[in-house]
């Protein structure tokens, strides 16, 4: 016999009919082959779920938040290291004007050694409040990608460890099997195997 087809008859002995064979065998390979089954699909579906809501939230942080050129009320900080980039920013208090006409002021992040009185671009939200940049496109794009991959690695984890659990206690109750039936063949005999 080829050792190819042993090797796949010892990995399938759980499904074919063996005097050897319990009944915490069988409850083991279903569990094996259930547990592969929804850390797959349960993974893939789990990580296509994340990848929408997440795609939901930018498309509702581009809706709400929009682009304001409000006024530098005070010269920004020049305390700018000399290792940072060029578009290092500081934090400076700005003013501007809503679209209902409302005056709004507000700490916002702005270039720095900007000074008083010049136009500097923020993101509002509807209420007025200074809010981060939405994600872009593509900066969208990579957080489905990333977080449908983690949530999906993530899910599929949770299933196998669960499965791996299962199976732990499938075997201390088969060793536990066993050692009552080595006991229960023995005693009779007066043989002592421990």
């Amino acid at each position: 016999m080829p050792a190819s087809r042993r090797a796949r008859g010892v990995r399938l002995w759980r499904w074919r009919r063996s005097p050897l064979k319990r009944r915490c065998d069988v409850v083991e390979a279903w569990v094996v082959l259930l547990g592969w089954v929804l850390a797959l699909l349960g993974g893939a579906l789990a990580g296509m779920a994340a990848a929408h809501g997440v795609e939901r939230a930018a498309d509702a942080q581009r809706a709400e938040r929009q682009r304001v050129t409000a006024e530098l009320v005070e010269d920004a900080g020049d305390q700018m290291p000399s290792r940072l980039p060029s578009d290092y920013r500081v934090w400076a208090t700005v003013r501007w004007t809503g679209p209902d006409g409302v005056t709004h002021t507000d700490e916002a992040r702005v270039p720095a050694r900007s000074s008083a009185g010049s136009a500097v671009t923020v993101w509002a939200d509807r209420s007025g409040e200074v809010v981060p940049e939405p994600l872009s496109a593509g900066e969208a794009r990579m957080h489905m990608a990333a977080g449908g991959v983690l949530t999906a690695l993530g899910t599929g984890g949770a299933v196998l460890a669960a499965v791996w659990l299962v199976r732990l206690g499938l075997d201390r109750q088969r060793m536990a099997r066993w050692e009552a039936d080595w006991e229960r063949f023995d005693s009779p005999r007066g043989w002592k195997t421990g």
